[in-house]
């Protein structure tokens, strides 16, 4: 496929989940940081960024704030997922319909693996063993296999699903349906549909708090993050933010929530104790991937538009530090690094 057929593709796709959500009859898109108090040396961390116009992940080393790598992947990379010990990386390429593996030590792509129609977003099971991937074209999730690299399962969901949230148990996944407004519930024990959720309309991307009791989803057209109790199966409340809200990232402690609103250009802050938005950061033009560091320290951003990646301050809810990255930088992750 050529890069202006991925293009007028890509633009369909959104013009149609756009028309399905917005039209009358419509039913209802991790790094190692430390806190200001903590003294204690840290090794370094790396973030890495999927920029969706020049085919590259930029690799960025948080202790000095620069880009150490840019590794050439597929067509229209748009998600990136990190093993637990950073000695993978996995890549979405949304025009080529392929996931490209990364060796995280040597920064070369060492496996390509065919998936479903334009693959939007990846996650990783907590053991590593198995990698999900929400395919946006097809309305399915593909099943890779870390060890053989190659689908085991393909399993139906919803309308245009983007974002794909997994237990710490690894036995449950949530995929958020753009163009159904649902949550579907997938068991990954069978690769079955076990429930669907509703909420907003356009969720894009969800998160799931530490304690695993909460799911947040942000909805992309309705402006605002559905709350998902997950032991009900329901949405228990809506929360407004800025516009076109797309992705989510919690803190390990589970006290706040981070929404990257790209139509805003901000990030807004929310408290899960309270349940509603308690600061709002400036950021980039664009604001679309997010991801918070295990620590809680700091929060990083793409801003499609601006060719740059934010890093926001936890302490203080502001902005840190703007690295320049690659052209249209979408899906961020965060592994440990090390010294480069």
């Amino acid at each position: 496929m050529t890069r202006n057929q991925y293009t007028g593709r890509r633009a369909a796709v959104v013009l149609c989940v756009t028309a399905v959500l917005m039209g009358p009859a419509s039913p209802v898109g991790a790094a190692t940081g430390i806190s200001a108090a903590e003294s204690v040396p840290r090794p370094d961390a790396l973030v890495y960024i999927a920029n969706l116009n020049s085919d590259t992940v930029s690799v960025v080393q948080s202790r000095t704030g620069t880009v150490v790598d840019t590794v050439p992947v597929g067509d229209g990379p748009d998600s990136v997922a990190v093993s637990t010990d950073g000695s993978r990386v996995y890549v979405t390429n949304s025009a080529a319909d392929t996931v490209s593996v990364i060796d995280g030590r040597t920064r070369t792509v060492i496996a390509t693996v065919a998936v479903g129609v334009e693959p939007s977003r990846v996650t990783i099971s907590p053991d590593d063993q198995n990698v999900y991937v929400a395919n946006v074209g097809s309305d399915t999730v593909s099943v890779i296999s870390a060890r053989t690299r190659s689908v085991t399962d393909t399993i139906a969901v919803g309308d245009a699903p983007l974002g794909v949230s997994v237990t710490a148990d690894g036995c449950t996944l949530y995929v958020a349906n753009a163009a159904s407004g649902t949550v579907s519930v997938v068991r990954t024990a069978t690769g079955t549909v076990a429930g669907t959720i509703p909420v907003g309309t356009g969720p894009t991307a969800l998160v799931l708090t530490p304690d695993g009791r909460h799911l947040y989803v942000s909805n992309l057209t309705s402006d605002d993050v559905s709350v998902v109790d997950v032991h009900d199966g329901a949405e228990s409340e809506r929360i407004p933010v800025g516009d076109r809200p797309a992705g989510i990232g919690v803190r390990p402690d589970g006290r706040q929530v981070y929404v990257a609103n790209a139509g805003s250009d901000s990030v807004s802050v929310i408290s899960t104790r309270s349940r509603s938005v308690t600061d709002t950061v400036a950021v980039g033009d664009g604001p679309n991937g997010l991801a918070v560091g295990p620590a809680g320290s700091q929060v990083y951003v793409s801003n499609f538009d601006a060719d740059t990646l934010s890093v926001i301050d936890t302490s203080t809810a502001r902005t840190s530090d703007t690295v320049a990255v690659g052209d249209g930088p979408t899906g961020v992750a965060v592994a440990q690094g090390r010294k480069t």
